[in-house]
């Protein structure tokens, strides 16, 4: 066994003492070694690399390569007014004279509140609701959204929100003339080959499902977001994740891979959160102290009621890391430490 896949193992084989299931991807220079520990549910076997799992908020990160690819094609402009992208030109809360654009939203300085109208005091009322989304209709969140306070101008800071990423998908869908999931087939899926990222799986893709569970074992639904997939509903293996990064991580070298001005367009854009972090459209960046190696690392995680996933690359040393596991428990450390050994062992400098 070579010494990535070993570490790749090792990372999967203690995550699923504390997962029911999980897998592990690691890629380094053109080596990719995936591995699967646990198992995918009561009764299932172990996962692997072409297991679904529910990616959370990991699916930002494709809504905001949509946006990079409809403004390259000039069917959005990245500072359009979010009111001219949504249906019905529906109105849209401005503070400070500044109205809330797309590039606002896929670097959530917004201003908009992390969850729609409502939803917090719902959730207070209702803390066992197994889909906490479901009510998320168009309708509602429009009617919802007239009515939101922003916590601040617009492109003055940085406030993650979960809202602000489901309108930029369901705007981006509607400008479109298409569905969410169709967008993001045709805009990132079908481009790069990835065959098992979506929103509803298939007969056949339902059969390698991880089925979630609570982070006591018991399992969990999972979350059906209704008007607001873009934040949060797609579905995807570590397979597909592992060729997604593989794209992120040759954008800057191969001029000519695909979706190569997209990525490149997203990391373009970079809103200081502070004095060590950034973002940029749909990525949270940090460069790690000169005592680490003032190594860069690019990622998102996510989470449901019943899953937890870490994405991360450095395309300065070309390795990335995805981790995918069926429970609600966060699998950001386990991930983190694993991008850091590969970025001291295997980056590009070692080369």
């Amino acid at each position: 066994m070579n010494e990535l896949a070993r570490l790749v193992e090792q990372t999967a084989d203690r995550l699923a003492g504390r997962h029911v299931g999980v897998v592990v991807a690691g890629l380094a220079g053109d080596a990719v070694e995936i591995h699967g520990a646990g198992r995918t549910g009561p009764g299932g076997g172990v996962p692997g690399a072409h297991t679904l799992f529910d990616i959370g908020s990991v699916t930002k990160v494709f809504t905001s390569l949509v946006l990079a690819r409809l403004a390259l094609d000039g069917m959005v402009r990245l500072d359009e007014p979010l009111t001219e992208v949504l249906p019905g030109r529906a109105a849209v809360p401005a503070r400070g004279g500044q109205p809330i654009t797309l590039r606002h939203l896929a670097t959530h300085t917004s201003g908009l509140p992390r969850l729609p109208r409502g939803m917090v005091a719902r959730a207070l009322l209702q803390p066992n609701r197994p889909d906490p989304y479901a009510h998320c209709t168009a309708e509602r969140i429009l009617s919802g959204l007239a009515r939101t306070r922003l916590h601040s101008a617009p492109g003055r800071s940085f406030r993650y929100s979960n809202l602000g990423a489901g309108l930029l998908g369901m705007a981006l869908a509607h400008r479109a003339g298409t569905g969410y999931e169709e967008l993001v087939t045709q805009e990132v899926c079908a481009p790069l080959g990835l065959a098992d990222t979506c929103l509803r799986p298939g007969a056949e893709q339902s059969e390698r499902l991880a089925h979630g569970h609570a982070p006591g074992g018991r399992p969990v639904p999972s979350w059906d977001l209704a008007a607001l997939p873009a934040m949060g509903g797609l579905r995807s293996t570590a397979a597909d994740l592992a060729v997604f990064l593989r794209a992120q991580l040759a954008a800057e070298r191969e001029p000519d891979a695909p979706l190569a001005p997209a990525i490149l367009l997203t990391r373009e854009t970079r809103h200081r959160v502070n004095p060590f972090a950034w973002a940029h459209l749909g990525w949270l960046g940090h460069r790690l102290h000169a005592q680490q190696g003032r190594h860069l690392q690019l990622w998102h995680n996510g989470g449901t009621g019943g899953s937890s996933s870490f994405v991360a690359f450095d395309p300065e040393q070309q390795v990335g890391v995805a981790v995918l596991a069926n429970t609600r428990r966060s699998v950001d450390p386990a991930g983190t430490a694993l991008l850091r050994r590969l970025q001291i062992g295997f980056g590009a400098a070692r080369s």
